[in-house]
């Protein structure tokens, strides 16, 4: 999602969305998801961050997972990385469809900030969300690392630096970023959860940095010392790269898709 990945819609999209011919709420933002997918009733919030954590979970375990994995089976790096790919593709589909219609399916904080920042989620779901989405990456990662006997942290010393992959950071953010809301924003919220995790998959192997886009899922892979780790020193800089090519892509879905 998010990314790590953005939320989808497994369910007709609710009444009040903001856009051409349809309703405006009566008064501030509803819970929802980022692409407009019921969330329950309002006092849900437990559910709904331990859908978050879950899921979040499910994917750092996925990306992590099938690195180690792919390093075992060969030495090729392009094999290594096409596998990677295609098991993160195939997760994040996967909880993207589990979880859409509880959570909204973020497991990426910038997607919660994007969408709060459009004024289609209560800055005050901002913090909760974010917290049970690191949490769930961190359990995630270990898991991994539990699952093929290493210790269940082992900080990561791959480096990863450098102008070339802090573009390409900015890149694969702003692109998960307004795929999301477009796609929302134009009344396709049922095609989120195929083209997010085709998006990821694409931008694997189109961006220096094999796309990241997410704050959560950069954090929590500096906990594993395997190909998909991350140098903890390199990690903030990734953060910030997220944050600007979020920003960017909010501000262009505001002229390309205005809320009204």
């Amino acid at each position: 999602m998010h990314h790590l990945l953005g939320g989808v819609s497994v369910s007709d999209p609710p009444p009040g969305k903001l856009g051409s011919g349809r309703r405006k709420p009566a008064a501030g933002p509803k819970p929802r998801s980022a692409t407009g997918a019921r969330t329950g009733h309002v006092n849900d919030a437990p559910r709904r961050l331990l859908a978050e954590f879950i899921g979040t979970l499910f994917l750092l375990a996925g990306v992590i997972g099938s690195g180690i994995m792919a390093e075992r089976l060969t030495d090729d790096v392009g094999l290594q990385l096409l596998a990677n790919a295609a098991a993160t593709v195939g997760v994040l589909y996967t909880i993207i469809v589990m979880f859409g219609p509880v959570s909204g399916a973020h497991f990426n904080p910038v997607v919660t900030l994007a969408e709060a920042v459009l004024g289609d989620r209560p800055w005050s779901d901002v913090a909760p969300y974010i917290a049970a989405q690191i949490a769930g990456g961190a359990v995630g990662a270990m898991i991994a690392n539990l699952m093929f006997e290493l210790d269940p942290i082992n900080v990561s010393a791959k480096v990863r630096e450098g102008e070339g992959q802090f573009i390409g950071e900015i890149v694969a953010t702003f692109g998960l970023v307004f795929l999301v809301f477009a796609l929302v924003r134009s009344d396709r919220d049922r095609l989120v959860a195929g083209a997010v995790a085709a998006y990821i998959g694409g931008a694997y192997w189109f961006t220096s940095s094999t796309s990241f886009a997410n704050p959560a899922v950069t954090v929590t892979r500096t906990l594993s010392d395997t190909f998909a780790g991350i140098d903890p020193a390199n990690a903030p800089m990734f953060v910030v790269m997220q944050l600007v090519g979020a920003g960017l892509a909010v501000a262009a879905l505001r002229v390309i898709y205005p809320s009204d």
